[in-house]
């Protein structure tokens, strides 16, 4: 629009009112104005503006309701093999993404109803001005967004504001309640089997060390110089009477995990035995956790000649030759190390579990 004083004066009236077309010097057209204000039956009607508020409380207070159905959802419902069904699918499922999913929407339309019945409604004309805004457009900025939360109605109408506050209030409920799906604390226990928790594995003392996927037992004459081998503990491939392993399922993948091993002969005089870890080695032979301290990757890229053990996710390289100290990349840890010896049949087994947790650096280790 041009800044040319225009012909002739809009009719103000009311405020609320259609304006008169005027014409600028420069203008080709002339500027329509806009259509005489509606007035909604909440702008006249204060019982309408009450019964629209209780209305927009109402909303905003069963969402409430429904984050409160999610978590009473989340710890009666049961999952895993024996999980509750709804209509042929997971009962859990469909009452948490139900619950979860009404919470919002309901947010949504109250703030919908809120902004249609109670809102400022009335139109605005502003005239096109420059991109960069002059010190007096901030202020008139700051003075229409205080306008703007005044006809909102959110300072006078306590109900709805309350209302609202309580609902979103309640959908940190869900959230907190999810953190317990992130897994156990340090020194929690979950389950009952050996190595549960986080501090803890399946290696005991006499356990022997046997080859990962196969699972035969390991002599230290088994192993030359330079070779590296994948190892876990025998338990995991203990059976019964019948044939079938003493560990399955989900415990069996968590065991397999947690104490996954890495095993590398070098000369025994390379070897930088750390404080109390003199007699942890077996001929040269050391072993450590194959979980990465950064981010839990597995480990197996190895140097032979610097003893070196780098993980291929971010390149954290480990001495194993000097305690798994780290000497390149994120990991701000070294590798847990697993005490070796040898039993009556000269086959390696572990003097005991780690002595510090394996896995990830992510929460505090004394």
């Amino acid at each position: 629009m041009s800044d040319h004083t225009p012909s002739t004066v809009p009719s103000q009236g009311d405020g609320h009112g259609a304006q008169v077309a005027t014409m600028h010097e420069a203008d080709p057209i002339a500027d329509p104005g806009v259509h005489p204000h509606q007035w909604r039956p909440t702008d006249v009607d204060e019982r309408a503006a009450k019964r629209a508020e209780r209305q927009v409380a109402s909303l905003f207070g069963l969402s409430a309701v429904f984050a409160i159905l999610f978590c009473v959802a989340y710890f009666t419902l049961e999952i895993g093999d024996n999980h509750d069904t709804f209509l042929g699918m997971g009962a859990s499922t469909v009452a948490l993404g139900t619950s979860f999913g009404a919470a919002l929407l309901l947010i949504g339309v109250g703030i919908i109803q809120w902004a249609r019945k109670l809102m400022g409604d009335q139109e605005i004309v502003e005239m096109r001005h420059p991109a960069h805004s002059t010190d007096e457009d901030r202020d008139k900025v700051l003075a229409d967004l205080k306008t703007g939360i005044e006809e909102s109605g959110i300072v006078r109408r306590t109900l709805v504001r309350n209302s609202l506050l309580g609902a979103v209030g309640m959908l940190g409920l869900p959230a907190v309640v999810l953190l317990r799906d992130l897994g156990p604390t340090p020194g929690q226990v979950v389950g009952e089997y050996e190595g549960a928790g986080l501090e803890h594995t399946l290696w005991t003392e006499g356990m022997r060390v046997v080859r990962d996927v196969v699972g035969t037992p390991i002599k230290a004459s088994d192993l030359e110089v330079g070779d590296l081998v994948n190892a876990e503990p025998a338990a995991i491939f203990e059976t019964d009477e019948h044939g079938e392993h003493l560990i399955e399922g989900v415990e069996l993948q968590i065991a397999k995990s947690k104490a996954a091993l890495i095993l590398l002969r070098m000369e025994p005089d390379d070897i930088t035995p750390g404080r109390g870890r003199e007699n942890w080695t077996v001929d040269g032979i050391v072993a450590y956790s194959k979980i990465c301290t950064h981010v839990g990757c597995p480990i197996s890229l190895n140097e032979r000649t610097t003893h070196h053990l780098l993980c291929p996710c971010h390149q954290s390289t480990f001495d194993l030759a000097d305690s798994g100290r780290v000497v390149f990349g994120p990991a701000a840890r070294a590798l847990p190390q697993l005490p070796l010896a040898v039993d009556e049949e000269g086959y390696l087994v572990a003097q005991s579990d780690f002595t510090e947790p394996v896995g990830p650096s992510y929460w505090e280790r004394g």
